[in-house]
C-alpha cells in the first residue's frame, strides 16, 4: 500500500516566513502575483508561479528563471536543505464566517508515485491538460515540488495522529499570515518514530484531495526521468479523514451568455420540487436531498431533488456513489438542457465558478450572469466513496479550505 518516507526538506533558512509564502499558484490571481512579487525578493512566487513576461523565448521564461533563482537562493543560503530526514507536522487555525474555530493538522512527507490503477494513490477529480503542462515545465527546469498535494487517509483508530503527537518535535514555524491563518510547523527527527510513522502508513490507501495536477505531473516527470532515484516520491501533506477541522466549501455556478427562460426551466424539472422564495431567500443548508438555489434576477428558486431514481435513470452505469453527486444531479438534469454539456464546462464557455455566494448573487443582480446555482458541499465521504469506486467527479466538485501556504517545506529532488 502507501509507501511514505521522512525526507530532507528544503526550507527558507530566515524567520520572517510570511513574506516568503503565498496561497497556492491556482488561486493567485494577476494582481497578487505582483504583490508578492513586491512584498519581498525572495518570495516563494518567483519560483513556483514567476510572471510571464512578453519577451519571454524558449531560453528566457518563467520555468528558467525560476531554476535559476532556486540555484541563486540555495547557493546563498536563502534556502537550505535538511541534513537529516525529518517529518513535518503542520498545522492551520483558522475561523469560518460564523466564527467558528478550527484547525487541521497533519504530515508532510514524501509519498512514492503510484499509477491511480495500483489503488493505493486515489484520486477524485477530473484534471485539465493544460495545468500539468505548466506544472512539468516547471519541475522539469527546478526538480523541485515546492507545494504539497493535500491527501487524507483513513485511520479509525487514530494511531498516526497519535504518534505525531507524542514525538518530540522541533518548532520551526508559528505566525498568522495576511489571510489571519495561523501556520505552525515542526519537524520530527527521532528515528524510533519516523520508522513507526512510516510503519503505520503501510496498510493505508491515499485519498487526493487537492493537487491532482501536481500529482499527475509528478509521474510523468517519473517516466520521464528514470535516472532520478528521488523523482519517485512526491511531496503530500497527508491528514486523517476524520480529522475535525476538515472543511470543504461549495463551489457554485454561474450562467452566462445564454438565452434562458426561467420559466421554462421550471417547466421542465420535472425531476424536482420548486419553492419560489423572495430573492436571497433561498435555503438548502438543511437538505436531505440534493436541492439546489436557483437565483434569478427577481427571485430565488429552491429546487430539491424528488427522488433518486432520476439521476440514476439519467445516468445508468457507475457507482451509485458517483451518480448521486449534487454536482452530478446539477450537471445532468440542469445544466445540460440548457446546452451546457462536458466540452461547456470545461471550456467554460457559458459556465463559470465560485465559491463565494455573494460574487453569485452581484453577477446575476448586475446582469453579467443569467442565473447562478448554489450548491451544498461535497462532503468527505461522498469523496471516498466515489475514490474507492474507481471514479472521478466533474472539476470543481470540492474546494478544501483553508489551501495549504506554499514555501513552508519544498522538497529538492
Amino acid at each position: 500500500m502507501a509507501t511514505v518516507k521522512a525526507f530532507k526538506g528544503m526550507r527558507f533558512s530566515c524567520e520572517d516566513l510570511n513574506s516568503k509564502v503565498t496561497p497556492p499558484y491556482d488561486i493567485i490571481s494577476p494582481a497578487e502575483q505582483a504583490e508578492f512579487y513586491e512584498k519581498d525578493p525572495y518570495n516563494v512566487i518567483r519560483l513556483e508561479y514567476g510572471v510571464i513576461n512578453e519577451t519571454d523565448t524558449d531560453l528566457d521564461n518563467r520555468y528558467q528563471r525560476a531554476a535559476k533563482d532556486l540555484n541563486k537562493w540555495l547557493e546563498e543560503g536563502v534556502l537550505k536543505i535538511e541534513e537529516s530526514p525529518c517529518f513535518y507536522v503542520y498545522e492551520e487555525v483558522f475561523s469560518l464566517a460564523d466564527g467558528t474555530k478550527k484547525s487541521i493538522k497533519g504530515l508532510i512527507s514524501r509519498v512514492m508515485l503510484q499509477e491511480f490503477s495500483d489503488n493505493v494513490v486515489l484520486p477524485h477529480e477530473q484534471t485539465l491538460s493544460k495545468a500539468k503542462e505548466d506544472r512539468f515545465n516547471l519541475m522539469s527546469t527546478t526538480f523541485a515540488n515546492f507545494s504539497q498535494i493535500y491527501s487524507l487517509y483513513m485511520d479509525k483508530e487514530h494511531i498516526i495522529p497519535s504518534l505525531m503527537e507524542k514525538a518530540p518535535k522541533i518548532k520551526l514555524a508559528d505566525f498568522t499570515d495576511d489571510y489571519g491563518i495561523v501556520q505552525r510547523l515542526w519537524k520530527i527527527e527521532d528515528k524510533e518514530y519516523i520508522a513507526e510513522i512510516e510503519k503505520a502508513f503501510k496498510d493505508k490507501q491515499l485519498f487526493i484531495a487537492d493537487g491532482h495536477h501536481r500529482y499527475e505531473t509528478g509521474l510523468r516527470f517519473k517516466n520521464a526521468h528514470p535516472e532520478c532515484e528521488e523523482a519517485k516520491d512526491i511531496m503530500m501533506f497527508l491528514i486523517d479523514l476524520e480529522n475535525d477541522g476538515l472543511v470543504i466549501f461549495p463551489t457554485h455556478r454561474i450562467v452566462f451568455d445564454l438565452d434562458v427562460d426561467v420559466n421554462e426551466i421550471i417547466k421542465n424539472a420535472e425531476a424536482f420540487d420548486v419553492t419560489e422564495c423572495k430573492k436571497g431567500e433561498g435555503n438548502i443548508e438543511d437538505a436531505k436531498m440534493p436541492s439546489f438555489v436557483m437565483v434569478t434576477p427577481d427571485k430565488d428558486y429552491v429546487l430539491t431533488l424528488k427522488s433518486y431514481d432520476y439521476i440514476l435513470k439519467a445516468i445508468p452505469e457507475g457507482s451509485e456513489a458517483y451518480r448521486t453527486l449534487d454536482v452530478n444531479v446539477l450537471h445532468t438534469l440542469l445544466l445540460e438542457p440548457l446546452g451546457i454539456d462536458k466540452e461547456n464546462m470545461a471550456a467554460q464557455k457559458n459556465l463559470r465558478y465560485t465559491r463565494d455566494e455573494k460574487e453569485a448573487r452581484e453577477e446575476v443582480a448586475k446582469g453579467n450572469a443569467n442565473l447562478a446555482f448554489l450548491m451544498n458541499a461535497t462532503r468527505v465521504d461522498q469523496i471516498r466513496d466515489v475514490s474507492l469506486a474507481g471514479e472521478k467527479m466533474p472539476q470543481k466538485s470540492t474546494y478544501f479550505y483553508p489551501k495549504l501556504t506554499t514555501g513552508l517545506v519544498m522538497n529538492k529532488f
